[in-house]
């Protein structure tokens, strides 16, 4: 969101204040028997499409939201949406997420002249993008975005970071 918005989330509110945000409204959502928050992801892309970056008028659009979702009516008007219209804001939403997080790779300097970064990127967006669901065991599976994830932490550390930097190593 911060690329986004061109403002550093970490230093204010803080890191500490998000999260602890986040996990509160997760607990909160837990006990009332709903899914866990996801919160970043669809922000972004929110905040990519709108330009509204103003915490007050997103505070009374939350309100809304939440008063119309206790609306069984509302939510009927919204299934006579069109699927192929609700596609296209989800092609349109999940587009612009995946694009902030290219443009900050970029904005951060990213090398993807560099192999290893190249194959850590594109792995990560492979299995993000295409694995489903992988079934581990009985009940318990991992996501795309979870394995995509993983493979990103696993392989930033495994590969050499510069080819020059591991002969040098191994010499010494």
């Amino acid at each position: 969101n911060g690329a986004v918005v061109g403002k550093d989330f970490f230093k204010d509110p803080g890191i500490h204040r998000t999260l602890m945000g986040d996990g509160v409204a997760t607990i909160v959502a837990g006990l009332l028997g709903g899914p866990a928050n996801t919160t970043y992801g669809e922000n972004t892309g929110v905040l990519a499409v709108t330009k509204v970056y103003d915490p007050s008028i997103l505070r009374i659009a939350a309100c809304y939201a939440i008063i119309l979702g206790l609306l069984g009516k509302f939510g009927v008007i919204l299934q006579t949406i069109p699927a192929p219209v609700m596609g296209g804001v989800s092609i349109i939403l999940f587009g612009m997420i995946s694009a902030v997080g290219a443009r900050t790779l970029v904005d951060a300097g990213l090398d993807f002249s560099n192999s290893r970064n190249l194959i850590i990127a594109s792995l990560i967006f492979v299995f993000g993008i295409a694995v489903d669901n992988i079934v581990i065991w009985k009940t318990v599976s991992l996501s795309g975005l979870a394995l995509a994830a993983l493979a990103g932490v696993i392989l930033n550390k495994v590969l050499p970071l510069d080819r020059e930097v591991t002969i040098n190593k191994k010499i010494d």
